[in-house]
């Protein structure tokens, strides 16, 4: 376990975000020819790696998969180990989660009994388009799994409980990004300019409003204002240009499609003559957890003697994960609790705890052993 915990600790120094993930990618790769994987991808998706361990006679694919990125946010941190790179952090695990799929790969040494399992190593997880783009690769059809399961470590709940929920488990999401072009005029006679200040304003309160619900009721949504810009700083002009994004959220795929419908809607409503261009960004499927693969995931848990808690609720983050589920892979998502005192996800001060890697790394041990068993050579 202790190089592990240093091999995490060294991609902790090194982290890099969405799309930059090269020097990531090399040194997993690195490492998974080091375990003895009988077939390494790279490139996949864009930086994304993928490993095989064979069994001896044929059954189903296995595929357990992580993310190689870290966030574009400082670092704020005593850590021996603290992030070299200014601007950029592992402050959401996945330098962990990373380890722990290695930590599986050290034991598939024996190889299954029948079957085999892929380690993905997913570029682009926290924009959203890592998973489409691996899937859209042209190599995807070697590796395409019948059952697939990941790991998200969750603060503030005990550490190494088992999180688990058949159907939705992570909110859909996507970014809207919306651009208004008018025309500037001098401040003294705003009249005989076009100012967006107006839709602005009205969007600013007609898109919010399109929340409804709580999570875990079919009909919830939230659309939460995060920017707004406005012309220039100056006290002369008369704006002519401006944009706002807002983040739209809803716990299933087809609530979506309504919510895009409405807020569209409300933007043709306030547009006038302004010039109006619509963007989307940072697109989410909902994570929509199989019934048989979550009963595999929680077998195992409780074999592997670990606590486990049915969620009433999804999480209202958003995860990269479903579109494997979309992809026809029978998927589920588990939720590792990784400490009641843990800072948040996303935190400047957020450390993935160490003392996890061996429940998380046991659990996948278990998940793949009970669906391909163990060679005895």
């Amino acid at each position: 376990m202790s190089a592990l915990i240093a091999l995490r600790h060294e991609l902790h120094r090194h982290p890099e975000v969405s799309g930059e993930e090269a020097w990531t990618a090399e040194r997993i790769a690195q490492e998974l020819e080091a375990l003895g994987a009988d077939r390494i991808w790279r490139g996949l998706g864009g930086h994304g790696v993928a490993a095989e361990f064979a069994g001896r006679e044929d059954g189903p694919t296995v595929l357990l998969r992580c993310e190689l990125d870290g966030l574009p946010i400082r670092e704020i941190s005593d850590l021996p180990y603290v992030s070299e790179i200014e601007g950029k952090g592992h402050l959401c695990g996945h330098d962990g989660h990373m380890v722990s799929i290695l930590g599986v790969a050290m034991h598939l040494a024996k190889r299954p009994a029948k079957g085999r399992v892929v380690l993905l190593f997913q570029p682009a997880e926290e924009t959203g388009a890592g998973a489409k783009a691996v899937i859209e690769d042209p190599r995807w059809p070697e590796i395409r799994p019948d059952y697939a399961f990941a790991y998200h470590n969750v603060p503030g709940r005990p550490l190494g409980e088992v999180g688990l929920r058949t159907g939705a488990g992570n909110c859909a999401s996507r970014g809207m990004q919306i651009l208004f072009e008018g025309r500037s005029s001098h401040a003294a006679a705003p009249e005989d300019g076009l100012s967006p200040a107006p839709a602005m304003a009205s969007l600013m309160a007609r898109l919010p409003a399109l929340s409804q619900g709580v999570i875990g009721e079919e009909d919830f949504a939230l659309a939460t204002l995060t920017h707004a810009a406005l012309g220039e700083p100056t006290f002369g002009i008369a704006p002519a240009d401006g944009e706002l994004r807002v983040t739209l959220r809803t716990m299933s795929n087809a609530r979506m499609d309504t919510v895009i419908a409405d807020a569209l809607a409300e933007v043709e409503r306030v547009r006038g003559d302004l010039r109006v261009a619509v963007h989307w960004h940072d697109v989410f499927r909902s994570v929509v957890n199989d019934t048989r693969a979550t009963e595999i995931a929680r077998t195992a848990a409780r074999s592997f003697g670990l606590a486990t808690l049915e969620m009433d609720v999804p999480m209202r983050w958003s995860e990269d994960f479903g579109r494997f589920g979309d992809d026809g892979a029978l998927a589920a998502m588990v939720y590792v609790g990784s400490g009641e005192g843990q800072p948040q996800l996303h935190n400047p001060d957020y450390d993935f705890p160490d003392d996890l890697l061996p429940e998380v790394i046991g659990l996948f041990r278990r998940i793949v052993d009970d669906l391909l068993g163990t060679s005895a050579e």
